[in-house]
C-alpha cells in the first residue's frame, strides 16, 4: 500500500518521493521492454519480400502473412490491459517477454523450412508480443503525475522504436548470421529482458490492485465514451504507423524495386521518425489540449497519403513523404494517449488503455490487406489505398473538431 504520511519538512508525501526516485528508471526500463518485444512482434515484416520471392507469394498472401501477427497483437491488448489493473506491469512485463520466446523460434523453424502455413500458425503466436503496449501505458501513469502523463506515456511509446530495429537489422541479421540464428537472438533478447525486469523492475508505489474480475472491469471500460472516442482515433494513427512499418518493406520493393535490406533501411527510417514524434506529441499535449495536436496529425496524414498517390521518385522524395507521414502519425499517438491519461478513471486507465491499444493494433491489421487487395498490378500502383486513408483521416478529423471536447468530465 502506498504511504501517505506527509513527512515533516516540506510536506512531501514518502509515497511522492519514493515515485520521484524510480520513476526515471523504471520508464527507461519499461520502454527498453517495449521496444524488444515490438522488435519480436514485427520479425515477419521486414523478411516478407523474402519469403513471398521463395515461396511464390501473391500480393494477398504476403499481405496477410504480414498481417496475422498484429491481429493479435491487437485483440491481446483488451485482456492484457485488464491483467496489468490486477497484476500490476512488472509482472505483465516479464510474462509477456516470456511468453513470447517460443513463438519467434516457431516462426524462425516456419521461415526456415519456408511453409507458408506454419507461418501463418506462429505468426499468430507472435502477436502476443505486440500486446506489450497495454502494459506500459497504466505501468508509465503509475509512476508520474497528470500534468506529466503526456511526457511519460509519449518516451514509453519510444518503444515502437523496435519497429525501426526490426526492419533495419533483421535482414541484415539474416545475411549475416542465417535466419534460425537471428530468431534465436531475438529469443535471447527476450530472456535476457525478462530477467532483467524481474531484477530491477518496480511496480510504482501508488500502484494499488484493481481486484474486480476482468469481465466487469472491462464491460465498465466499454460504458465510458472516451474509451471507444480515444479507440477510434487511435486506430487511425497507431494503426497507420502498424501497417506501414510492417507493409512498407513490400511497397518498396513493389514500387521502387528496392531489394530486401534496402527496403528495411527505408521503413526503419519511417519507424524512428514516428518514434521521436511520439514523445514530443505527448508532451506538446501537456502544455496545451491533446484536440489540437490529433487535428493537426490527422491532417498532416491526410495529406501526406495524397501525396504518396503521385509516386514521388526515389529517393529523396518518396523518402520525405513518408517520413513526413510519419511524424503526422507519431505527434497523433502521443496526442491521443495523453488525451486518454486525462480522461479515464483512474481505476480504470488499464482496462480503457487495453480497448484503445486494441483499437489501434486492429486499425493496424486492416490496411496490408487493403493494399494487397487494391494494388494495381498493371499500372503499379497502390492509389486506391492510399486514397482510402486520406478519406478516413479526413472523416477522423472533422469527427475530432467538431464533436469532440478538449476537457471533459471523465474522471468522476
Amino acid at each position: 500500500m502506498p504511504v501517505r504520511a506527509f513527512c515533516l519538512s516540506g510536506g512531501v508525501t514518502t509515497a511522492n518521493v519514493v515515485r520521484t526516485e524510480g520513476q526515471t528508471r523504471n520508464l527507461i526500463l519499461a520502454t527498453w521492454v517495449s521496444a524488444i518485444n515490438f522488435w519480436a512482434w514485427n520479425m515477419i515484416g521486414p523478411l516478407s519480400t523474402r519469403y513471398a520471392e521463395a515461396m511464390s507469394l501473391s500480393s494477398t498472401q504476403a499481405s496477410l502473412l504480414v498481417a496475422t501477427p498484429i491481429l493479435v497483437g491487437a485483440i491481446g491488448r483488451i485482456v492484457v490491459g485488464a491483467l496489468t489493473d490486477h497484476y500490476g506491469g512488472r509482472v505483465m512485463f516479464i510474462a509477456i517477454s516470456v511468453a513470447s520466446i517460443l513463438p519467434v523460434l516457431a516462426v524462425g523453424f516456419a521461415g526456415s523450412i519456408d511453409s507458408y502455413a506454419l507461418l501463418l500458425i506462429f505468426g499468430f503466436f507472435l502477436g502476443i508480443a505486440g500486446t506489450i503496449f497495454a502494459v506500459g501505458i497504466p505501468f508509465a501513469n503509475n509512476w508520474y503525475p497528470a500534468s506529466r502523463r503526456g511526457f511519460a506515456t509519449g518516451v514509453f511509446g519510444m518503444g515502437m522504436v523496435g519497429t525501426a530495429l526490426s526492419a533495419f537489422f533483421t535482414p541484415r541479421f539474416v545475411n549475416w548470421f542465417g535466419l534460425m540464428t537471428t530468431h534465436v537472438i531475438i529469443a535471447v533478447a527476450l530472456a535476457v529482458t525478462a530477467a532483467v525486469c524481474f531484477v530491477v523492475m518496480h511496480d510504482s508505489p501508488t500502484f494499488t490492485p484493481n481486484l474486480d474480475p476482468v469481465v466487469p472491469k472491462l464491460a465498465a471500460a466499454a460504458k465510458l465514451p472516451v474509451t471507444w472516442e480515444m479507440s477510434f482515433l487511435y486506430a487511425i494513427v497507431f494503426g497507420g504507423f502498424v501497417a506501414f512499418s510492417n507493409y512498407l518493406p513490400t511497397y518498396i520493393k513493389t514500387i521502387y524495386d528496392f531489394d530486401a535490406v534496402g527496403a528495411g533501411t527505408r521503413t526503419a527510417a519511417f519507424a524512428l521518425a514516428a518514434v521521436v514524434a511520439r514523445p514530443i506529441g505527448g508532451t506538446i499535449s501537456d502544455r496545451i489540449p491533446p484536440k489540437f495536436v490529433v487535428v493537426f496529425s490527422l491532417a498532416g496524414t491526410a495529406v501526406m497519403a495524397v501525396v504518396a498517390t503521385f509516386q514521388p521518385p526515389a529517393d529523396f522524395w518518396s523518402g520525405a513523404t513518408f517520413t513526413a507521414m510519419a511524424v503526422f502519425l507519431g505527434l497523433g499517438t502521443g496526442g491521443v494517449f495523453a488525451w486518454v491519461s486525462l480522461r479515464a478513471p483512474a481505476a480504470r486507465v488499464g482496462s480503457v488503455t487495453g480497448i484503445v491499444a486494441a483499437a489501434g493494433g486492429l486499425g493496424g491489421y486492416f490496411p496490408p490487406l487493403v493494399m494487397g487487395a487494391t494494388y494495381n498490378e498493371a499500372n503499379n500502383d497502390y492509389t486506391v489505398g492510399l486514397l482510402l486513408l486520406a478519406i478516413v483521416a479526413g472523416a477522423a478529423l472533422l469527427y475530432t473538431v467538431f464533436r469532440l471536447h478538449t476537457r471533459e468530465p471523465d474522471r468522476t
